[in-house]
This record gives C-alpha cells, sequence and structure tokens, in this order.
C-alpha cells in the first residue's frame, strides 16, 4: 500500500522538480516586492520635513522588506534539501507564499494609519501565519534530509527556533495593541533570528541550489 502510494505521489507530481519550484517561488517574492515598492508614495511638499513625515511608511516597508528578504535567504536554503517535490511539498509552498502575498496589504495599512494599533496587530499576525506556514514547509523540506546534511540535533535546534519566532510575533500582535511601536520592536527582534538561515551544526557539501538530490548524499563541508 505505501508504494502504491509514494507511486502515485511521484506520479502526481510528474515533471516537476526542485528548481522548478524554487523558480516559481522566486518569481512570486520578486512579484510581492514589485507590489510594495510601488505602494511607495513620496510627499506632496518638497521639504525635508515632509520626507520625515513618512517615517512610519520607510518603517513599515523596510521592517517587511527585510522580512521577506529573510524568506528568500531561508526558502532557498531549504530548497536544497529538496530531493523530489512531493505533492504535499507543493502545496505547503504555494499556502506559504499566498500567506507572504498578504505582506503589501498588512504593510500599507501599518503606514497609512502611521502605525495605528489596530494595523500593527494584523501586521504582526500577517508574520504569524506566514511562519507558522513556513514551519509547515520546512518540516517537510527536513523530512527528505540526510542525516549526513542535516543531524538530528541541528533539526531540533532549527524547530525551536522556528516556534520561538511564531511566539514573539504572537506576542508583537498583542503587545500592539497596548503600544504599536513595542510591536514592531518585537517583530524586529523575531526576524533578527533568520537573518542567518542556518542553525548551529547544520553543515551544507554545497553552495548551490542544484547541490545532489537523491542518490549518494553528499558529504559534509563546511557551513556557508
Amino acid at each position: 500500500m505505501s508504494d502504491q502510494i509514494n507511486s502515485e505521489d511521484m506520479g502526481m507530481t510528474r515533471g516537476a522538480s526542485p528548481d522548478r519550484l524554487a523558480a516559481f517561488s522566486d518569481a512570486v517574492i520578486a512579484v510581492i516586492i514589485t507590489i510594495m515598492v510601488l505602494e511607495l508614495k513620496g510627499p506632496d511638499r518638497a521639504s525635508f520635513a515632509a520626507l520625515f513625515d513618512l517615517w512610519p511608511t520607510a518603517l513599515s516597508y523596510a521592517v517587511s522588506y527585510l522580512f521577506i528578504a529573510i524568506i528568500w535567504i531561508n526558502h532557498h536554503h531549504l530548497m536544497r534539501f529538496v530531493r523530489r517535490p512531493t505533492n504535499r511539498l507543493i502545496w505547503l509552498n504555494f499556502v506559504h507564499l499566498f500567506l507572504v502575498s498578504l505582506v503589501p496589504f498588512a504593510t500599507q495599512w501599518a503606514a497609512r494609519t502611521r502605525l495605528g494599533s489596530a494595523a500593527v496587530v494584523v501586521w504582526a499576525l500577517v508574520f504569524v501565519c506566514v511562519d507558522l506556514a513556513y514551519l509547515a514547509f520546512e518540516r517537510a523540506v527536513m523530512a527528505q534530509a540526510d542525516y549526513s546534511q542535516v543531524p538530528e540535533k541541528a533539526k531540533r535546534q532549527t524547530r525551536v527556533r522556528s516556534l520561538a519566532t511564531v511566539a514573539i510575533f504572537a506576542a508583537a500582535s498583542v503587545a500592539a495593541v497596548f503600544s504599536p511601536i513595542a510591536g514592531v520592536v518585537l517583530i524586529c527582534v523575531a526576524l533578527s533570528f533568520f537573518v542567518r538561515p542556518e542553525v548551529r551544526g547544520l553543515r551544507l557539501a554545497s553552495a548551490r541550489i542544484g547541490a545532489p538530490r537523491g542518490g549518494d548524499a553528499p558529504t559534509a563541508g563546511v557551513s556557508t
């Protein structure tokens, strides 16, 4: 029965490859960043005071841009461990990208309301949802990783880091009810956890996304 299910799964994802999945994700993320940039509007008055008055827009844009950049870096990192894109992995990726596509909306609302409480709460909750989807995607990818690529200790550390980040984003949404700035600070703290995709103890054999998937597992190398 298990062989039959695996055979059906492979048949439904025939033609899909890790490189195609990564390329599609890259394109979607590029479009999301473009939409966010197009929402930026300059001041109506020709003065530095008018420019400074747009600090909520600048801050919300910078934080969301950092968030999306971290998403791309970590997604790129995870794709190195994908041997074959299963149906589950492909749909988890679609769910993750759908939630990421909500970031421009939440960012623009936070900017227009000058970091209003409700807007920052929703902004943080969008980050929570994106991170939960990423956690599910990460678990699916790690299930395919060979022990020589990702030791069990590194997998545990990865899960702990992801759960801690979700908890901080959730705390940011609660804090924003009372202090939007405190919520933004907590969001930035959570983002700092993922600036570097590798956790301690994780070693990659190759720095390229086309590293061997399937067949012989690559030998351990130095973390990039």
